[in-house]
């Protein structure tokens, strides 16, 4: 399958539950943030997780997931999480995400590589994407 051209973006807003003492963004709040916008992400392309799950008893887990973390994001910062398709396979897919201030797209925060797997919502196994999922996820 194909690979995502241009990246989906989301912007965020940095809040006090998302700081330590300092203000500066605590780091398993980048985890939410790239959730969000993976989440918003499958939204756009009209992907209800809640449905997929209900209709055809799927779910998406995180499988692995890579953290690099360049410089700190701050307390009332304006961001844009990132997320571009590099990998598709029939039980999951593979998505690059980096986080940028809004004011500056060329500054990188914090980038990820994360798999995603597909797995019947019952049992917890892998299990392989609907064929719609598959064209939906591998378009740009």
């Amino acid at each position: 399958m194909t690979a995502q051209d241009s990246p989906f973006i989301w912007p965020l807003r940095v809040f006090w539950e998302d700081t330590d003492a300092g203000g500066v963004v605590y780091h398993a709040s980048y985890v939410r943030f790239f959730e969000r916008a993976r989440t918003e992400w499958l939204r756009a392309k009209g992907i209800n997780q809640v449905k997929l799950r209900e209709e055809h008893g799927v779910i998406f887990v995180v499988h692995s997931m890579d953290l690099r973390f360049s410089k700190p994001a701050r307390l009332d910062d304006l961001l844009h999480a990132t997320v571009i398709v590099n990998d598709v396979r029939s039980a999951s897919f593979k998505v690059e995400q980096s986080l940028h201030p809004e004011s500056d797209p060329s500054i990188l925060l914090v980038s990820a590589n994360v798999r995603i797997a597909c797995i019947d919502a019952e049992r917890w196994k892998p299990h392989s994407m609907p064929e719609f999922l598959l064209q939906e996820i591998s378009r740009p």
